[in-house]
C-alpha cells in the first residue's frame, strides 16, 4: 500500500512539473541568434606606444664608465593591441561601439563572422556616453536596428553578442534587472540611465549588441561591475535611445551637444525633504550654481529642489542629468520647483554642456567665538572666496564635539553659505540669522566642502 501511495505521489510531482514546464516554456533564441549575429563585429585595435629611456635621477651622480647607460636616447615604438565588439547599424558601413574600445588606436580592424576583415575610421566619438560611431569601405552589409521607443521593462529576456576573452561572436542571454541606473563616470557625470541586466557580459564585449526578443538592439553593452575581473551577474547597457541621438550628431557635427544647466545638484533624503517641505524624499536639490550659467538666467535658486523638467517627473536626483543632457541646446522647458516649501512654476532656457573645475580649501585667521550651532566662524578668505567663485559665506574655524553642527556632520575648514532660507555671505550675515533660527527645529544648511556644495539638516537645541 505504501509503494502504491509513493508511486501515486511521484507521478503527481512529474506531471505538476510538467505542466509548470509547460506554462513558463523558457524562449527559444535560436532563431534570434542566427538572423542577428552576421552583423556583429570583432573589433581589433592596435595603438604605437613610445617607450620610455633611463634617465639620470635629478641631482644624483654616476661613475662615467657607467653614464652612458642613462644618457637619453630614442627607443623604439610599442604595439598594444585591444579588442572589444561592435555591430553595424547601416548597410553601408556604419558601426557602433564605445569609446572605450577604440580611444586612442591608430589602427582599427573589423572582422565579421564570416571572417571578412575592414579597416575603419573614426567619424566621431562621445567621452560621455562613452559611444564611438566608425565607418567601413562597403555597401550591402548586415545591419542591426535600434530600438526607438523606450520599452524595456524588467523581468524582460535579452540576449548579447560579443567577442568575451577574444572568444570570437559568443552570446549569452538573461533579463533586465533594472533600468534608468546611475552610474557617475571618471569626470564624476551620469549622462546615461544604465539598463542593467545579469546577462552574462566579460572584456570583449565591449560595444556589442544587447537584444529584445524582437531582434531589435535595445542597448550597447558597455561595462560590468565585478571584483574577479569576469562577470558575477552585473552588466550594464547604454540604452538605444541615447544611441540614436549620439548617432544621429556623430553623423551630423562629428561631436554630441547636451543641454547644459549649470547647477550642482545632490540627492533629498527625509531630513531634508522634511526640512523644505516636501511629504517624501523625492527631486533634486539645486547645491550650486555657475554664477551666470542657464538655470541663474532663468530664474532658478540655490534650495531650490527640482521636482519636474520637461514634464518628467524627477523621482530622484540621479534622473535629472540625463533629462537635461537629452534636451536640445537654447530650447526653453517648463520646469517645477519646491521653494521654501512652496511649489513654482518655472520656464528654464537650457544651455550647452561645458566644464567644471575643482579647487581645495584653505583656512584664514581671527576666529568668531563659539556659539548656538557649536561653531568658531571667521571671514572667509578672498583666495578661497576667488578659487571656489563664491559670492560668499563664512569659513568654519572650529567645530564643538557635542554641538548641533557636529551632528550635521560640518568640519573645520568648510564653508557655511546658507542656514534655513537665507544666504550667509559675511559674518554679520550669519550671526543675524542665526539668532533668529528657532529652537528645536529641522533646518537646512549649506555648506562647500573641498570646493564642492552640500546641504544637511541641523537641528538647534537652544
Amino acid at each position: 500500500m505504501f509503494m502504491r501511495f509513493l508511486l501515486v505521489s511521484c507521478l503527481f510531482v512529474v506531471s505538476t512539473s510538467a505542466f509548470a514546464a509547460q506554462r513558463y516554456q523558457l524562449p527559444d533564441f535560436t532563431p534570434l541568434i542566427e538572423k542577428t549575429s552576421p552583423a556583429v563585429v570583432k573589433i581589433n585595435t592596435q595603438t604605437k606606444v613610445q617607450r620610455s629611456s633611463y634617465h639620470l635621477p635629478p641631482g644624483q651622480q654616476v661613475p662615467d664608465i657607467f653614464r652612458h647607460l642613462f644618457e637619453p636616447r630614442q627607443m623604439p615604438e610599442r604595439n598594444m593591441q585591444s579588442m572589444g565588439s561592435g555591430f553595424f547599424i547601416s548597410q553601408d558601413g556604419y558601426i557602433l561601439t564605445n569609446n572605450h574600445v577604440i580611444e586612442d588606436a591608430d589602427e582599427i580592424v573589423v572582422r565579421l563572422t564570416d571572417r571578412r576583415e575592414y579597416r575603419a575610421t573614426v567619424v566621431g566619438s562621445d567621452p560621455r556616453s562613452d559611444l564611438a560611431l566608425l565607418k567601413v569601405d562597403e555597401t550591402n552589409l548586415p545591419y542591426l536596428q535600434l530600438e526607438d521607443k523606450e520599452t524595456l521593462r524588467v523581468g524582460e529576456w535579452v540576449v548579447a553578442i560579443g567577442s568575451p576573452f577574444g572568444l570570437d561572436f559568443s552570446a549569452s542571454a538573461g533579463i533586465v534587472s533594472a533600468i534608468g541606473r546611475s552610474l557617475p563616470s571618471e569626470r564624476n557625470e551620469n549622462y546615461v540611465p544604465f539598463i542593467q541586466t545579469d546577462v552574462a557580459i566579460n572584456p570583449g564585449n565591449s560595444g556589442g549588441p544587447l537584444f529584445n526578443l524582437d531582434g531589435r538592439v535595445v542597448g550597447v553593452n558597455s561595462q560590468i561591475y565585478t571584483r574577479s575581473g569576469g562577470s558575477i551577474g552585473l552588466s550594464f547597457a547604454i540604452p538605444a535611445s541615447v544611441a540614436i541621438d549620439v548617432v544621429d550628431q556623430l553623423k551630423e557635427k562629428g561631436r554630441v551637444d547636451r543641454g547644459w544647466l549649470g547647477v550642482v545638484i545632490q540627492e533629498v533624503d527625509k531630513n531634508l525633504a522634511d526640512s523644505f517641505g516636501l511629504k517624501k524624499p523625492e527631486g533634486a536639490l539645486v547645491a550650486q550654481m555657475e554664477i551666470d550659467g542657464p538655470a541663474a538666467r532663468s530664474g532658478l535658486k540655490i534650495g531650490d529642489i527640482i521636482l519636474r523638467f520637461n514634464g518628467d517627473l524627477v523621482a530622484n536626483s540621479s534622473d535629472l542629468p540625463p533629462m537635461v543632457g537629452a534636451t536640445k541646446p537654447e530650447s526653453e522647458v517648463p520646469v517645477v520647483v519646491m521653494r521654501q516649501g512652496k511649489k513654482q512654476n518655472l520656464k528654464v532656457r537650457v544651455g550647452q554642456l561645458t566644464g567644471a573645475e575643482g579647487a581645495k580649501a584653505l583656512a584664514s585667521s581671527q576666529p568668531d567665538s563659539g556659539d548656538r550651532l557649536g561653531l568658531t566662524i571667521e571671514p572667509l578668505d578672498s583666495s578661497v572666496r576667488d578659487r571656489w567663485r563664491l559670492s560668499g559665506g563664512v569659513m568654519v574655524a572650529q567645530v564643538d564635539g557635542g554641538g548641533a553642527a557636529a551632528e550635521a556632520g560640518i568640519r573645520a575648514g568648510d564653508v557655511v553659505a546658507q542656514l534655513g532660507f537665507e544666504q550667509i555671505n559675511t559674518v554679520d550675515d550669519y550671526r543675524r540669522v542665526l539668532s533668529n533660527l528657532p529652537a528645536d527645529s529641522l533646518l537646512p544648511i549649506r555648506f562647500f566642502r573641498d570646493g564642492r556644495p552640500s546641504f544637511r539638516t541641523i537641528r538647534i537645541q537652544q
